[in-house]
């Protein structure tokens, strides 16, 4: 319990000095998971290290969203299962997913083949900005996952113990019983949808402000912790000032790592670059050259 409390205020604190890197133009682009704290963690204390997890996230300064991890995810299940592994696949990824055709296909996919593979969908109102009542007319997604055949559950994703139960659960379920299970976790995306964002522009302020001083997954779950003894201010003011100082001297490293070279743009896909990127190459270049003042002197070529 206290690795969880340490975790999420971690991820908290993490957010915080990132959203502020990004406004101060040290990175260029950031993700928040701002009220969103408890899947993350919760979720991820009650798998096991054989488990295969298909997040949404990073690779350095790269925003990683892919929409293909969900079908990823049920085909690693089904060679989990053929090779009779005592594990599952994990596969994250928001309201706005299910409205892909990737989502449909691997859950009908999972059903099929009763592929041991947990689909964890983060129901926070919005994909981006539009809310879910115009991404579908359904109750939500729970439903969606029993129409395909594949045993689903709704969850407050603000609660860190009914996320770490439900996914405990479903991993039993789908290492035991060789079946896919559809987690739908309850939440509101409190932050952004990201740094190139404002939120406030489609939805009121004071919901927002609402859903984070009466609805914040981790003051909940420190009031549990904390009236069983286990948790103090103390601690987690020490934890979020380390925390704090890692985290700058990341940056710090980070930001002294040699720049790739332009041409890493082009050529981490293909072997032979195609006529259409080495035009795209050559304008980039001749670009930069034409605006030499607008892009930082050390981009390398």
């Amino acid at each position: 319990m206290v690795k969880t409390v340490s975790s999420m205020v971690t991820l908290q604190t993490m957010d915080t000095i990132f959203y502020e890197a990004q406004r101060q133009g040290r990175i260029s682009f950031y993700v928040t998971t701002i009220g969103e704290e408890a899947i993350n963690i919760a979720s991820a204390a009650a798998l096991s290290s054989e488990d295969f997890v298909f997040p949404q996230g990073y690779y350095k300064d790269s925003p990683l969203f892919f929409s293909t991890q969900i079908p990823h995810a049920v085909g690693a299940a089904y060679s989990l299962k053929m090779d009779k592994k005592n594990a599952c696949a994990v596969t994250y990824f928001g309201d706005g997913g299910t409205s892909e055709g990737d989502f449909h296909a691997a859950l009908n996919f999972a059903a099929v083949t009763e592929a041991p593979v947990i689909f964890i969908c983060r129901n926070n109102g919005w994909a981006i900005s539009t809310p879910t009542s115009d991404q579908f007319r359904s109750d939500g997604i729970a439903v969606r996952g029993q129409a395909y055949g594949v045993r689903s559950i709704r969850v407050d994703g603000n609660d860190a113990l009914a996320m770490y139960s439900a996914v405990h659960t479903a991993r039993k379920m789908a290492v035991n019983e060789h079946r896919p299970i559809l987690i739908e976790a309850v939440t509101y995306r409190v932050g952004h949808h990201s740094t190139s964002d404002d939120s406030t522009k489609y939805r009121p302020a004071d919901e927002i402000e609402w859903w984070k001083m009466a609805r914040d997954p981790v003051t909940r779950f420190r009031k549990w912790i904390e009236s069983n003894g286990w948790w103090n201010n103390e601690a987690e003011s020490e934890l979020r000032s380390n925390i704090r100082n890692q985290l700058l001297l990341a940056i710090q490293v980070a930001e002294k790592v040699e720049k790739p070279p332009v041409i890493d743009l082009f050529t981490d896909v293909y072997d032979d670059l195609p006529t259409n990127l080495r035009e795209q190459e050559i304008l980039l270049r001749e670009t930069i050259n034409k605006h030499r003042q607008d892009y930082p002197a050390d981009v390398p070529f």
